[in-house]
């Protein structure tokens, strides 16, 4: 077939034969002005990066328009339920793979057609990604997003803390779960019951993330493989358990969720925290807030730590953010919301560079820009034992109960196999009413 001519490539690209699924062919006006909503999480160091992008976009494009909103991140699964229930969803939104599933399997999101970014087909788009990158947005043979970013947790640690308290970070840092503990009740301060400083400290809104890796790693399951039964392994649920009430004020009080976030507290180096777990974008964050701290070398990164009595190595699970497009939009502004997400997103090392955020393409990972980042062969070796945060229509729900049994453990000091009977009964009943 011959190349078409500049005059002809141009004329189609503004008038884009588009294929729904299962209807006829019809012809998109993409000459008309348009104005796209993006709704994102905050993230300043992003934001930043986002606006020079779309900036460029709309030069390039200059009859499409962006209003690009930020929320904070917890907020934005509520935003997005009032907002889609409404039919007022935006054209362009980004959220984890735990609270866009839903979206996904409701029937809310745009299926892209590839031909709308350049493409050929659906396997060359897969085929930029890493395997199993874009699981949570598949559906029906389709894409219903591209991933942002692909975190994966390691630990963070405080080197100059260490030294304080008489330990080599480099040689002493924890390898297992129960160093954590030991080292933590060397390294925590108090001014009575209240602590000053921790040793170490979990990310407590992200329970199925730190939490989950944690049974895995003994053989359990939060979910049978066939879905049907809830909360798999007694043993490794129960030791489980049983550290998360050490773990709390009614145990060795060594931290809990009342207090500073681990990673925020990290940052600022001011003897709050000694180590806390984050994905590598954690760095940038680092950068911004303390970059004093940042380039003293007095932290490191090491992996995911794993129980000494661990069946398997499982290390921390992969959060994945999506960019997803509104599938209620008029067909002219799916188009052009794909296009300004494959734009963006095609600067993945502008992402790693500026908001140490990491995609999961094969063209970022064997980049330069990658190989040269503090610490990312650490994230990356641990990539190979790490799957995605576990997702779901219903996972929502799910964490929530797992939130509610890892804070009657620590905060209350129930009794663990209680806690792992009501757990278990809490989950079954969602799995239930599927």
């Amino acid at each position: 077939m011959k190349k078409l001519g500049l005059g002809l490539f141009l004329l189609v690209a503004l008038l884009l034969p588009t294929f729904a699924q299962g209807t006829a062919e019809k012809t998109v006006d993409l000459s008309e002005p348009v104005t796209l909503t993006l709704w994102t999480h905050e993230d300043a160091n992003r934001a930043a990066l986002e606006k020079g992008l779309i900036e460029e976009f709309t030069k390039q494009n200059p009859n499409v328009s962006v209003d690009y909103q930020t929320y904070p991140s917890g907020k934005m699964s509520e935003l997005l339920t009032v907002a889609f229930s409404a039919n007022q969803g935006p054209d362009v939104f980004n959220q984890s793979q735990s609270v866009i599933r839903r979206f996904v399997v409701e029937g809310r999101t745009s299926t892209l057609n590839p031909t709308w970014i350049g493409a050929k087909s659906t396997k060359e788009v897969l085929d930029r990604y890493i395997p199993g990158s874009l699981e949570a947005v598949m559906l029906d043979g389709g894409i219903h997003g591209l991933p942002l970013e692909y975190t994966n947790l390691c630990l963070f640690v405080n080197k100059q803390i260490f030294r304080e308290a008489g330990l080599d970070a480099e040689k002493d840092y924890p390898k297992t779960w129960e160093e954590v503990m030991s080292l933590s009740e060397k390294l925590v301060q108090r001014n009575g019951e209240i602590i000053t400083r921790r040793g170490f400290d979990f990310r407590y809104p992200s329970y199925t993330q730190q939490f989950l890796p944690m049974v895995e790693q003994l053989g359990g399951k939060l979910i049978s493989d066939d879905g049907k039964k809830a909360v798999i392994g007694d043993a490794a649920w129960i030791q489980f358990f049983d550290y998360m009430k050490a773990w709390g004020p009614k145990g060795k009080n060594l931290g809990g969720p009342t207090y500073t976030a681990a990673r925020k507290a990290f940052d600022l180096n001011d003897n709050q925290i000694a180590m806390s777990e984050s994905g590598l974008y954690q760095e940038a964050r680092i950068q911004t807030a303390n970059p004093e701290f940042y380039n003293s070398g007095d932290w490191m990164v090491v992996p995911y730590p794993q129980w000494e009595n661990a069946i398997q190595h499982v290390a921390g699970k992969v959060s994945c953010h999506y960019y997803l497009v509104n599938g209620q939009s008029s067909e002219a502004k799916q188009i052009w919301s794909w296009r300004l997400v494959d734009f963006m997103l095609s600067h993945g090392e502008d992402y790693l560079a500026k908001v140490n955020l990491v995609q999961p393409t094969y063209k970022l990972f064997k980049s330069k820009a990658f190989s040269e980042t503090p610490y990312s062969s650490v994230f990356e070796d641990d990539m190979n034992y790490a799957n995605l945060v576990f997702y779901a229509e219903n996972s929502g729900a799910i964490n929530d109960k797992f939130k509610a049994a890892v804070e009657s453990s620590m905060l209350q000091g129930k009794d663990s196999k209680e806690v792992l009977d009501s757990f278990r009964a809490s989950v079954q009943d969602i799995l239930n009413e599927e």
